[in-house]
């Protein structure tokens, strides 16, 4: 007879061919069987009837700022939140560190905070900057997951937008590379600043204002140009956080094209409008902004239709000061939200219709297939690895901000009510979170 370290019991599990009842066994960090009554002895048993068992997330767009901003996040807090999350693995992104991770030497610093403090699988981005070509490759033999540019101003002065050339030159590099792709915050910068400079010349610095300054437009632009550039070069192009079917529907035009582009995008601008950004202010000021309710709704139309290919939290946290106090204008764009992405797409996901195993591919197993994963990983199915969350039902209880474990315990999620809510992740096997509940 079989012998596991813990057998979930009862549950609903959402496998990449459905949704399933069955028990799910694990033993030695991996999911050693599956059946609809596992016999054999079990160290823990876990009754989940009434609940579900999902991947583990892979949530590709974090920014952990460690070394030199752990002021505003640190891996030790930001991977609890992950972890509260049902996150069982993150890509941080090479900014805000400081330094950022456009150096060996930046990444050997980074990787050692992350293997002292971090409770979830870390992987790390490289930075393209201009002046860093020659750090590429070195990056890419160290184990960075990608490499990350900015095409508009990144609001940190250690990272350096990639003018059109500087793109040309790097993604050729990155061409090259096995296994790595180039991401870009897309957002055009000539348009951006222009519109920026109009709004602050006129006192437009209002959430609207704001808005204004940084139009669909400028995101189809970006996007047209490194479109360009990846189909020219032969780059694989990964596009974050679009908020606009617009910008999607450029990149699904240059995927028919054979452009080796994927898309994502973000729980906040599923979630949120710009009427949201007038009412809860720079707590959910970010960049690209919120749009309206139209845009929204298309957006939910796209994730429907499978035109998203991953959703990341773009966790960008920072201490409340630079939040409030302060014009808008002048607060930091970011939005924390690492420790309630997996929920919160889930329920509301679930509310529109969208099946369970397109979620489940938005949140883990397409990520793991683009950035070159274990392929098992962000699946549920014998021999991947036990990285799991399982969900119970809400019951309507709000998010408390007592329950953030995020540095600065601030999320423009508190308040909602959550369809399902995390009962207890695992990495590996091993229980990285469980609810007091």
């Amino acid at each position: 007879m079989s012998s596991f370290d813990c057998v979930i019991r009862d549950s609903r599990v959402v496998t990449p061919d459905g949704v399933i009842p069955v028990d799910v066994g694990i033993a030695e960090g991996a999911i050693a069987a599956m059946a609809a009554s596992l016999s054999g002895s079990a160290r823990e048993e876990l009754d989940a009837s009434g609940c579900l068992l999902v991947p583990g997330m892979i949530d590709a767009h974090v920014h952990f700022n460690e070394p030199g901003r752990t002021e505003w996040e640190g891996f030790a807090t930001g991977s609890a939140a992950a972890a509260a999350g049902g996150v069982t693995t993150v890509f941080d992104m090479p900014l805000n560190s400081s330094p950022a991770t456009v150096t060996v030497e930046a990444f050997d610093q980074k990787i050692r905070c992350s293997q002292q403090h971090s409770r979830v699988r870390t992987r790390l981005w490289g930075g393209l900057v201009p002046g860093n070509f020659d750090q590429l490759a070195p990056l890419a033999e160290r184990g960075v997951v990608g490499f990350k540019a900015f095409m508009s101003n990144s609001g940190i002065e250690e990272f350096s937008r990639s003018d059109a050339a500087t793109l040309r030159a790097g993604m050729k590099i990155i061409a090259g590379l096995p296994g790595m792709c180039l991401a870009v915050h897309a957002e055009d910068e000539a348009l951006t600043a222009r519109l920026g400079e109009q709004a602050r010349l006129t006192g437009a610095t209002d959430p609207r204002g704001f808005v204004a300054s940084r139009p669909i437009e400028a995101e189809l632009l970006a996007i047209r140009e490194v479109l360009d550039l990846a189909a020219e070069t032969g780059c694989p192009l990964h596009v974050v956080h679009v908020s606009c079917p617009e910008g999607l529907a450029l990149i699904q035009s240059a995927k028919r094209a054979g452009v080796d582009v994927t898309v994502e995008t973000c729980p906040h601008y599923l979630m949120f409008t710009i009427e949201d950004l007038e009412r809860l202010g720079a707590l959910v000021k970010c960049a690209p902004p919120l749009r309206d309710e139209a845009t929204r709704s298309g957006l939910w139309a796209c994730v429907a239709r499978g035109e998203v290919d991953t959703i990341g939290s773009d966790h960008s946290p920072c201490p409340p000061s630079m939040k409030s106090g302060r014009p808008f204008a002048e607060a930091w764009g970011g939005i924390s939200g690492v420790q309630h992405s997996l929920p919160l797409m889930y329920s509301e996901g679930l509310s529109r219709g969208i099946d369970l195993v397109l979620i489940a591919s938005l949140l883990s197993a397409n990520a793991a297939r683009r950035f070159h994963l274990d392929p098992a990983l962000g699946q549920i199915r014998p021999g991947a690895p036990a990285d799991l969350c399982l969900l119970r039902p809400g019951r309507g209880t709000p998010i408390q901000r007592d329950q953030l474990l995020d540095r600065h315990r601030h999320s423009p999620y508190v308040g909602t009510s959550l369809a399902w809510v995390v009962r207890r992740t695992f990495v590996a096997g091993k229980t990285v979170f469980e609810s007091a509940e």
